[in-house]
């Protein structure tokens, strides 16, 4: 669905150089501390800067290629953007009829009732969860392929979150659609994505599989003695702690199985964030 080769933008203080990919059928997460890149990433994917060198695919074309067409299968949320507020639902509804030939009004009224959201109310006056649900069910209201979802749960609470997330996975029960997702907060990520890739500094560090992730990697906890007697073969990342070390793995059943003794915690998408930007 979309590429990213060797793509670079740079600015006076940062330099992004991304490589990564979105399949058709998957989830994919782009996880990083806040100024890390993801929001820049995001805007070369739908061409809202123009990049100093690499390629940028979409759909197999290259984006300043892309169709009307085509950019009608696209459904845009990014942290930054919105609906004025001075338009209700109902006041929306013959926008959206407007700018997309599959716009179903059916369904997006259901999904608008389903979600309480009311259909006269200005929207300046919605919470902020409200705004987000609204701006998701745009997003996928249009029969949109490819979902590009900049923080969009960024501000929600427990119940919120979870009502978008499900909103998400709905849209995905068919597999020729795609999705990609950045958060800060990892129990998103981990309940809906396929694969996780990792930003720092403008560049990818990690690219895994989430089940792989999380079921794969480990986090050791040893004192200086039980460092010392470890095989380091398989640390991706070591740090020094007030007790000893903390040790990022890949290979938790190794660690288990040789070192039954050793403190290990099972991974997760926060303490590789910790580990690797640390």
């Amino acid at each position: 669905m979309i590429r990213l080769d060797n793509v670079m933008k740079e600015y006076d203080n940062f330099r992004l150089e991304c490589s990564m990919e979105v399949l058709s059928g998957q989830v994919t997460g782009l996880i990083g501390r806040n100024g890390a890149g993801k929001s820049t990433a995001f805007k070369t994917m739908l061409g809202l800067i123009t990049i100093d060198g690499g390629t940028v695919t979409i759909f197999g074309k290259a984006v300043k290629d892309l169709t009307a067409q085509d950019r009608e299968k696209i459904g845009v949320v990014l942290a930054d953007s919105g609906f004025s507020g001075y338009l209700s639902i109902n006041d929306l509804i013959p926008v959206m009829d407007t700018l997309y030939t599959d716009f179903s009004r059916k369904k997006f009224l259901a999904d608008c009732e389903r979600l309480q959201l009311p259909l006269k109310k200005k929207i300046k006056d919605f919470s902020t969860g409200m705004k987000r649900k609204l701006q998701i069910l745009a997003a996928v209201s249009h029969n949109a392929k490819l979902l590009i979802l900049d923080e969009p749960t960024a501000g929600l609470d427990v119940v919120a979150r979870d009502e978008l997330l499900n909103l998400l996975r709905e849209y995905m029960e068919t597999g020729e659609r795609s999705i990609v997702i950045s958060s800060h907060i990892s129990s998103d990520l981990e309940g809906i994505c396929d694969d996780v890739y990792m930003i720092e500094n403008g560049k990818i560090i990690l690219h895994e599989d989430t089940d792989v992730l999380l079921n794969e990697y480990g986090l050791l906890k040893v004192t200086v003695e039980q460092y010392d007697k470890l095989d380091h073969r398989y640390f991706i990342k070591t740090k020094k702690e007030h007790f000893g070390y903390s040790c990022l793995t890949n290979q938790r059943q190794f660690y288990q199985e040789n070192y039954p003794s050793v403190i290990m915690e099972r991974g997760s998408i926060d303490e590789v964030i910790t580990m690797l930007t640390t």
